[in-house]
């Protein structure tokens, strides 16, 4: 198992299953936390420094909100314009600079390979939030987090899973990631479902094929979503060269309560990592889903606080202290 005080968590890569095991023990230890029971200050007067040069809302927010419920300060910079990087200056500075002030640093950047740049100049751990079209590691263990709750409500596991990735499988980095995860698991049977132009890179397909995953590469959806898990992507339009290449694809994979109904099992879960484009034109996966109670779109944006909580903790070395913490909640809650 990796070491996971004072490490930067850079890509999915870096762990093996007992370390990602770990960290989904964690993760379920923060939900009294997250969810208002108790209160928990483990990380009172440590500062979280959230740089964020690529737009986000869910990602960033909830690494916010992930350290504060930990009882920690949290520094934002939100796009390039807003920091020093506008001017010329290098990551490895930024990084020298910033992490002199700071804990721990999240942060996104729309450029590949960009965060692991940043940390050879950081002297404290860095949590990539997204680094352009490569990885999503956070993203991914949260979907990890949530394929196992979901499933336990079936009595399955991860092991023996049947899921479809649907989309913009190329350029979404969080199929990248979590198709890495899945490597570390057994007889997971995988449908790569998408255009041929926007299929999976074969270097990840390799990597599921490597570890006697049994793969199915598509681009029709009829016949191919009798599985446990649809996990439905958007097109990533800033990957594309123009809009116009973009739209080639919008609309081609929209899942609705009809196609629901019509190839998905009963207890099929839909995923997503967010945001899901609802415009007419894309409409990629359809408000009319919002009440099938296998969607899982909301509870997995909120296993990212829990994730991204037990991250924070792993890697500052508290996650064996946080019932020595423990406070009452004081104030109203509905949660």
């Amino acid at each position: 198992m990796m070491k996971f005080q004072g490490s930067h968590i850079l890509s999915v890569s870096q762990f093996d299953r007992e370390s990602v095991s770990r960290i989904l023990d964690v993760a379920k230890a923060m939900i009294p936390y997250a969810s208002r029971q108790k209160r928990c200050t483990v990380l009172e007067g440590a500062i979280l420094n959230n740089l964020f040069f690529e737009p986000s809302t869910r990602t960033r927010v909830s690494f916010g909100t992930a350290f504060q419920l930990l009882g920690g300060f949290v520094h934002e910079t939100v796009g390039q314009e807003s920091s020093s990087l506008s001017k010329g200056e290098s990551l490895f500075d930024t990084a020298r600079v910033i992490s002199g002030y700071s804990d721990v640093i999240a942060m996104r950047h729309p450029e590949m390979h960009s965060v692991a740049e940043f940390s050879k100049g950081s002297s404290v751990p860095v949590i990539n939030g997204g680094d352009g079209a490569n990885e999503h590691p956070t993203q991914a263990l949260l979907d990890l987090f949530t394929i196992q709750a979901e499933m336990a409500r079936f009595g399955k596991g991860i092991d023996d899973l049947n899921i479809v990735l649907m989309g913009d499988l190329k350029h979404g980095r969080t199929v990248h990631s979590l198709s890495r995860l899945l490597s570390l698991y057994n007889n997971v049977n995988i449908t790569l479902l998408a255009p041929n132009e926007l299929q999976m890179p074969d270097s990840v397909i390799s990597t599921l094929s490597n570890a006697g995953h049994n793969i199915t590469v598509t681009d029709e959806m009829a016949g191919n979503l009798q599985s446990d898990v649809v996990y439905q992507t958007r097109i990533q339009q800033e990957r594309f060269a123009s809009v116009e290449d973009a739209d080639k694809y919008r609309g081609h994979f929209s899942l609705n309560k009809s196609v629901y109904e019509q190839y998905c099992k009963d207890h099929t879960v839909i995923m997503h990592p967010l945001p899901r484009d609802s415009r007419p034109e894309a409409n990629e996966l359809d408000v009319d889903l919002n009440d099938n109670q296998n969607l899982a779109i909301f509870r997995q944006a909120q296993n990212g606080v829990l994730v991204r909580m037990a991250l924070f903790a792993l890697t500052l070395g508290v996650d064996e202290k946080l019932s020595q913490f423990e406070k009452d909640v004081t104030w109203f809650t509905t949660k």
